[in-house]
């Protein structure tokens, strides 16, 4: 059965998709952060100054207690940060501070979806403001009364590839895609690396061959140059271990001043396809 939605908030979808357009020729810049890490005040702070910095859309972390995705960085900001209390509620409201400036993307796992049921979830997003969510452990195939109850309510459910990702299963990943695919760089966790994978030019070339949604490309990317490197190939450019240790270590000093490099970096990339 249907659902009204009677609140005349922007389809996130719509708010996603303007803010690939709106990076005009160049490949949109969308730190993470891990909502209430070091502290939900500082948490905010390190929110506004990403925007203020360059951050074309952001991605919202909350914190659970067995992130699969997530490398050591962000395992320990989020434990922190559920040691301290945080709850997605709070996380909601940090999203809610800076949604109207640019589209938030909430990533969470899939078993506060489920725990809260996907409907009651997906309307506290919207009224959060929330433009769309990635659930890294929710299978494409299970995914299907979350994608509807997003669908729903205009919020984009972005699913997730990786290099090893076969074609024919992409097809399916890339058909049922929300917003834009999130297109994991490398076999693992989050984190820094010293180097991206040498193959990252063929398998996002795949990706964007396949997908009729922006290609944003995440995992590993920490460095300015590697930021550039991405934003030669891909639609948007993810960051996220290398904010969230910014954030621990600096605040939102910190976060501001690696942002702008960040998107110093992708802005010298201008895309002629």
């Amino acid at each position: 059965m249907g659902r009204e939605v009677d609140s005349p908030r922007p389809d996130g979808c719509e708010r996603i998709a303007a803010a690939f357009r709106a990076a005009a020729g160049r490949a949109a810049l969308m730190p993470y952060l891990l909502g209430g890490y070091p502290d939900l005040e500082t948490s905010r702070a390190c929110l506004v100054a990403a925007v203020e910095a360059g951050a074309d859309l952001v991605e919202l972390g909350i914190p659970f207690s067995d992130p699969l995705a997530d490398g050591p960085v962000i395992h320990h900001a989020a434990t922190l940060a559920l040691e301290r209390g945080v709850t997605p509620g709070d996380v909601l409201a940090l999203a809610t501070s800076v949604a109207e400036r640019v589209p938030v993307v909430v990533m969470v796992y899939a078993n506060v979806v489920f725990t809260r049921g996907p409907e009651r979830f997906l309307d506290e997003l919207r009224a959060a403001g929330v433009a769309g969510l990635i659930v890294p452990d929710l299978p494409f195939d299970e995914a299907a009364a979350v994608r509807a109850a997003a669908d729903e309510r205009g919020l984009a459910l972005v699913p997730l590839c990786a290099p090893t990702t076969p074609d024919d299963r992409l097809r399916v990943l890339a058909a049922g895609a929300r917003g834009f695919v999130y297109a994991v760089s490398l076999t693992g966790t989050t984190g820094e690396r010293d180097a991206l994978p040498p193959r990252l030019e063929r398998f996002v070339a795949r990706v964007r061959s396949l997908a009729p949604v922006p290609v944003a490309v995440g995992f590993g990317v920490s460095r300015p140059e590697q930021a550039a490197r991405v934003a030669e190939i891909a639609d948007g450019v993810i960051v996220g271990s290398r904010i969230v240790r910014a954030a621990g270590e600096g605040g939102a000093d910190a976060v501001r001043t690696v942002v702008s490099e960040l998107a110093a970096a992708v802005t010298a990339v201008r895309q002629t396809a």
